[in-house]
């Protein structure tokens, strides 16, 4: 698939993910295999820029790959000058959120609220791509809700205004993240649009990775909540593309090198205290069986990050 002058290695794409796809995760899913991760979303709203949690996404340096910025608002100068100035940042791609279906989000009429609204849809994406010389993407839903899926139409407007390649979740925004996702829309997307589709949703296994690409045709996948405590599901989904064949489960030596390299890429990052707080909920994805609730209920109460190394290497040690 091709975005812009870059050529990605697959079809495997890590979603863009607020509080879980920072560096420290994006470059674990780009060593197990995914061709390219996207940011997490940033806000054109250069007042906010200024704060940890912005310059921590703004941040490049060290980063692996082809970098894709996404940028999320709803004032087509603003989002213009969030991609310039991502772009004077590093940035290799930018992205536009318009799928987030988060209430904080669209409350500003940014996200996926952005659907409800398709001429200020075109507005913002005349405005980010004349502003900048790298190439532009967008992520949407399939519409704002059930009885008004508009994908399609967002599509060719896209297609129109010069974006390059689409990632299609395939739930609406009134949808939120429940229920099961859907893919006649993204079907009916690629059928319409001449760019390249991304498929996204509910991707967790390399049997269902196979099964939307051959139904949407799709030109590649989106892989988000898949991934969370499970990097090496690009490594897995390639193998059964490739060969029709499952790989054998990770082995706990190799779970366990990965996530203690994962905490400490955390504590580097954000420094022990933010470090040791993120670590918790991933290691929550990791471990998330009904047997390991004790071994995350302890975790969860440790305060320094050489206390959570030791008790991850404890239940390793025990587990082989």
């Amino acid at each position: 698939m091709q975005i812009g002058p870059y050529q990605l290695s697959n079809q495997l794409i890590v979603a863009p993910m607020a509080g879980v796809t920072d560096q420290a995760f994006r470059n674990l899913c780009l060593r197990y295999g995914a061709a390219l991760a996207v940011s997490e979303m940033l806000s054109s709203n250069p007042d906010v820029w200024d704060s940890d949690k912005s310059r921590q996404r703004m941040m490049h340096s060290g980063e692996e790959g082809i970098r894709s910025v996404q940028i999320a608002g709803a004032d087509p100068d603003l989002m213009a000058n969030a991609a310039k100035f991502n772009v004077e940042q590093g940035a290799h791609i930018i992205d536009i959120n318009m799928g987030c279906p988060a209430k904080k989000v669209n409350k500003k009429f940014a996200g996926s609220a952005l659907m409800q609204s398709p001429s200020l849809v075109k507005e913002i994406l005349q405005a980010v791509v004349a502003a900048v010389d790298v190439p532009v993407t967008l992520k949407i839903r399939t519409g704002w809700e059930p009885e008004h899926r508009n994908g399609v139409e967002i599509a060719q407007i896209a297609e129109d205004c010069g974006i390059v390649s689409l990632a299609v979740h395939g739930r609406t925004r009134q949808c939120m993240y429940k229920g099961f996702a859907e893919y006649d829309t993204i079907k009916a997307i690629k059928q319409n649009v001449s760019i390249p589709v991304v498929a996204n949703g509910d991707i967790d296994t390399p049997e269902k990775a196979k099964f939307v690409l051959d139904y949407t045709g799709a030109d590649a996948l989106m892989i988000g909540r898949g991934a969370q405590g499970r990097p090496w599901i690009f490594k897995e989904i390639l193998h059964y593309l490739e060969t029709g064949k499952k790989l054998a489960p990770i082995k706990a030596e190799e779970q366990r090198s990965v996530m203690l390299e994962h905490l400490k890429k955390l504590y580097d990052l954000y420094g022990e205290y933010k470090g040791v707080r993120f670590a918790r909920k991933h290691v929550g994805w990791y471990l998330n069986h009904e047997e390991q609730r004790q071994f995350r209920a302890d975790f969860n109460r440790l305060e320094t990050a050489a206390q959570q190394h030791s008790l991850v290497e404890c239940y390793f040690d025990e587990l082989v």
